[in-house]
This record gives C-alpha cells, sequence and structure tokens, in this order.
C-alpha cells in the first residue's frame, strides 16, 4: 500500500494584544504531519511507529513524507538526500512563521491572555494547547467493528489484527491464502489463524514450523523395541516374538507350529524360545538333534557274568558265555561242539555269537552284515544261506566271493524288537567231507529312526 506524501499547509491565526504589540501563530499541518515547537516547523509522523500493523500479509513498513509505504521484505530502499532535504523544506520549512514565546506549549507572558487551538488541540488549565484524544473522549466516527486511534491533532479509524478495509467494512483476512505461513497446515479464525501439524508432528515454539515428534522417547508406545521415523515410528520384537495385528503388541512366536523338522524329535515351545527334547535313551546335540546314549559306558547295569550290548535308545545285557550244551566256549563268543562227542556229528561244528543294531526304519535295500570265513581249505566249497530267523523275508544273502556273503536287509523293520538270524556257512570237498559253521546274529532295532 503506498500513501501518497502531503504538502504541509500553514494557517495562521493572528492575536493582538494590548499591552504588547506582538504576533502569536499557531499552526496547523497537513495531514501525515505535526508541529515542531523546538525547530518550529511541520514534520513528518512515522506512521510505521504509531500505526499498529501498518502492513500485513509479510509486508515491511518503511516511513515516508507525509505517509508511509509497504514493501515486500527483500526490496532495498534508496534514498536520495537532496529529495530527503527538499521534502523536508517543502513541508514545512521555509513556511514556518516563528512566534513569541518560542515554544507553544508554554503559556504566554500574561496568562490572562486567552488562546485559540487548532483543530484536534484544546486549552489546557496551563493555557497551552493539547491534543484531543478522540478515541477516550468518544469524538469520533469509528464503526463498532474498527479500532480508534489517536494522532496529534486527530484520529484514525483502523481494522484490528487480522482484518483489512474493504469499503467502509472491515473483513477477515484469510492468512491461509496468503503466503505460507505454516509448515503443514493452516486453519483461519475470524481476525487470526493458527498452525497445524500433520501425525506425528508437533508445533515448534515459533508456532510455525512442525517437528518430528520422536515416539520412542516420548511415551514408547511398543512393547517391546521402538525406532523413530519421520512422522511415525516403527515396532520391532525381540527374537523369538512376532508383532501382533496392532503392530504394537508382540506375541510368541510358536516355532514349533511354524515347522515340523524343526527338531529331530520333538519341540518344545517357551516364551519368546524353544527347546528340543528326546527320547529316553538319547540326548541333544547341538540343541535339536538327538544322539544316542551310550548306556554300556556311562552307567552299565550288566552282572560280572554278563556283558552289555548298546544300541540306539537303549542296552541289552547277554550272557558272557552263550553256549549250550554239548558246545564249549573256546574264544569269546565262539562255542565248538567237540568232535569225541558224537551228537556232535550232527551239529554245526562251531557257533558264533554276533550283535548288531540299527534304526527303525531303515531304508531298504540295505546291506547291514557280512559273513566271511575264517579258515580257508582248500579245494573246498563254500555256500551261505539263512538258516532260520527269516520266517517273513526281510533278510536276504547274498554271496559276494568264494569265502564270503552280505546279509541285505529288503524289508523295512520297525522297532524297538530283536531279531535273531542263523546264517550258515557250508563247507563241502571232493573226497565228501562236510561240516558246517554258524553264524547266530542278533539284530536289535531302535524305537526311532535316528
Amino acid at each position: 500500500m503506498l500513501t501518497a506524501m502531503f504538502l504541509a499547509a500553514l494557517v495562521l491565526i493572528t492575536v493582538h494584544s494590548q499591552e504588547t504589540e506582538e504576533t502569536i501563530t499557531y499552526t496547523q499541518c497537513t495531514d501525515g504531519y505535526e508541529w515542531d515547537p523546538v525547530r518550529q516547523r511541520c514534520k513528518d509522523i512515522d506512521e510505521c511507529e504509531i500505526v499498529p500493523d501498518a502492513c500485513k500479509g509479510g509486508m515491511k513498513c518503511v516511513n515516508h513524507y507525509g505517509g508511509y509505504l509497504c514493501l515486500p521484505r527483500t526490496a532495498q530502499i534508496i534514498v536520495n538526500e537532496r529529495e530527503e532535504a527538499a521534502a523536508e523544506s517543502t513541508s514545512g520549512r521555509n513556511n514556518v512563521i516563528r512566534r513569541t514565546p518560542a515554544d507553544p506549549q508554554r503559556a504566554p507572558p500574561n496568562p490572562t491572555h486567552q488562546i485559540q487551538c487548532a483543530a484536534g488541540y484544546e486549552q489546557s488549565d496551563h493555557n497551552v494547547c493539547q491534543d484531543i484524544d478522540e478515541c477516550a473522549t468518544g469524538a469520533h466516527n469509528c464503526r463498532a467493528d474498527q479500532v480508534c486511534v489517536n494522532l496529534r491533532g486527530s484520529f484514525s479509524c483502523q481494522c484490528p489484527p487480522g482484518y483489512q478495509k474493504r469499503g467502509d467494512q472491515c473483513v477477515d483476512i484469510d492468512e491461509c491464502t496468503l503466503p505460507p505461513y505454516c509448515h503443514h497446515r493452516c486453519v483461519n479464525t475470524p481476525g487470526s489463524y493458527y498452525c497445524q501439524c500433520n501425525a506425528g508432528f508437533q508445533l515448534a515454539s515459533n508456532n510455525h514450523t512442525c517437528v518430528d515428534i520422536n515416539e520412542c522417547d516420548a511415551n514408547n508406545p511398543c512393547a517391546q523395541q521402538c525406532y523413530n521415523i519421520l512422522g511415525s515410528f516403527i515396532c520391532q520384537c525381540n527374537p523369538g516374538f512376532e508383532l501382533s495385528s496392532d503392530r504394537i503388541n508382540c506375541e510368541d512366536t510358536d516355532e514349533c507350529r511354524t515347522s515340523s523338522y524343526i527338531c529331530q524329535y520333538q519341540c518344545v515351545n517357551e516364551p519368546g524360545k524353544f527347546s528340543c527334547v528326546c527320547p529316553e535313551g538319547y540326548q541333544v546335540v547341538g540343541g535339536r538333534t538327538c544322539q544316542d546314549i551310550n548306556e554300556c559306558e556311562t552307567s552299565n547295569e550288566c552282572r560280572e557274568d554278563e556283558i552289555c550290548w548298546n544300541y540306539h535308545g537303549g542296552f541289552r545285557c547277554y550272557p558272557r558265555n552263550p553256549c549250550q550244551e554239548p558246545y564249549v566256549l573256546t574264544s569269546e563268543n565262539r562255542c565248538v561242539c567237540p568232535v569225541s562227542n558224537a551228537i556232535c556229528r550232527e551239529l554245526p561244528y562251531s557257533v558264533v555269537y554276533k550283535y548288531m543294531s540299527i534304526r527303525s526304519d531303515r531304508t531298504v535295500p540295505s546291506d547291514i552284515f557280512q559273513i566271511q570265513a575264517t579258515t580257508i581249505y582248500p579245494n573246498t566249497i563254500n555256500t551261505f544261506r539263512i538258516k532260520s530267523g527269516n520266517e517273513n523275508g526281510e533278510f536276504y544273502l547274498r554271496q559276494t566271493s568264494a569265502v564270503s556273503a552280505m546279509l541285505v536287509l529288503v524289508k523295512s523293520l520297525s522297532g524297538p524288537r530283536e531279531h535273531i538270524v542263523d546264517l550258515e556257512m557250508l563247507t563241502v570237498n571232493s573226497l565228501n567231507y562236510r561240516t558246517s559253521s554258524v553264524l547266530r546274529l542278533t539284530i536289535i532295532v531302535g524305537p526311532y529312526a535316528f
């Protein structure tokens, strides 16, 4: 807004006294100026100082001769000193008529003299002209929605802050349509406005800028771990937990439900974790795998006349001397029928006792045991067969050489169970010499596939 510059005009009022011939001149300046009793001239009024909120919309107020300018804050102002001096001279310097006494606010020599004051002034008790405050006395014509501002010798009707004149009325200024005052959202109110921030932000101390709220420091809404991000936050859970549907609380993760292979035997869910357990006869290795416990080494409960045989998931006690009449023990686990005993002619010459263990549900076909002659005679032929213990056809004996054969598991076995299989080696020669040996194999099938 640009207010034009007005030239100062002087109103001359002459009073003649009877006692002394003197001329007293009182002055009235035009709008935008006021009388300077010290310098005896009209001087410019600085509206930027006396008019409340002279400029709107972020403009800056620049005082001008007889008025003021509202300019952008980035505007550069160049003042011509000559013009300034000329303007000041025009505003009253060359039009000053000096009076006696020099100060108009001081009473004349004779206090009985009546003085005449300019419009907007009145005589005081001290016989001087003083400004009339039209705003205080009510001698103004401002509307009810306007604010009266007293000036020296006059008054001005201004709109309240946040309003602007439109004709004779004051209308609300919608600050939200002006260059952005608010960082996020602007809310216009009668005569003012206020700023609002998006969720996750709050107003800074300047009430315009929005700054991020660190929810993790403010009230930490997360049940376990909180990570602040711009305008929001993220919750995370400790290992073994997972976010619930509200994305804030944490629920235990049932690892045992997510996978049936997480443990070799059995999974036990616990808050925030899980553990693997193994059946009796096994121990947990590596947190998840079950390993057989060798009870024969850790807690041998067999008698002295027994030997301990460990298998997958347990152990068995077998007699140290398994020989039965007419067999006699010749070495560990080997029984021989003496040739001097006539009964032995119809029996295998020797019986060797062997023990082995296999896991339950072993993949088939599978080679599980090899039988081999310990003594080799020249010009003899060895044949192998399963003499007993294969009634259900679980096994097959495959000869691999002239002196050896391989026992093959052809049907899967489930434990726990025990199989006793007699493997016979028959030896003959060209002289019709015939003899046989038996390997009595005890196969213990463990209760589990591990």
